[in-house]
């Protein structure tokens, strides 16, 4: 692909860029976005900063088209810019479960459970669907994140959000 020299950037996506399943030209061969989505996809085993990205990019397979391309090609930049970063596991950190999302869930014996989440209400452009997501952390390790589309459509934000720590607390247990 040739992204060896490239420019670096710092950060995997545009802040606000909204894309759509019909904007922009097809691509002729979509053989080289579909390889190079699975093998970021594949990535985001040790890169979850690479999560929202590849996932948004991700929904376009069937016919991606040349913004598409574009926004692949900056997260390659934004590789090129963060060589070195992925999980780290110390091994003597105690052992307290933690996730984030926007409510604190009374202590359970000796693990402490914090729950905190973030959804981004009707963001998706051609469904209208919230996108949302979380993370799991045990000690200062991370072990378990998610980012997805939710399943339906939300009404308001508050549902969107109900919805969200319904899904992370369904992680957890």
């Amino acid at each position: 692909m040739g992204y060896l020299g490239c420019k670096a950037s710092s950060t995997p996506i545009k802040a606000n860029l909204k894309l759509s399943k019909d904007d922009g030209e097809l691509l002729e061969d979509p053989t080289m976005y579909r390889g190079m989505i699975g093998k970021l996809l594949y990535l985001t085993i040790t890169r979850p900063d690479l999560s929202y990205s590849i996932n948004r990019l991700r929904q376009f397979l069937a016919e991606p088209r040349r913004p598409h391309l574009i926004a692949a090609q900056r997260v390659l930049q934004y590789l090129m810019g963060s060589l070195g970063q992925g999980l780290y596991f110390p091994s003597g950190t105690d052992l307290q479960l933690k996730a984030f999302a926007e409510v604190d869930l009374p202590k359970l014996s000796d693990i402490q459970l914090n729950l905190f989440s973030d959804v981004d209400w009707a963001s998706c452009q051609d469904t209208k669907r919230s996108i949302y997501g979380f993370c799991v952390f045990i000690g200062e390790s991370l072990i378990s994140w998610k980012y997805k589309k939710q399943a339906t459509i939300s009404r308001s934000s508050a549902e969107a959000e109900y919805r969200t720590m319904t899904n992370a607390t369904c992680e957890l247990t």
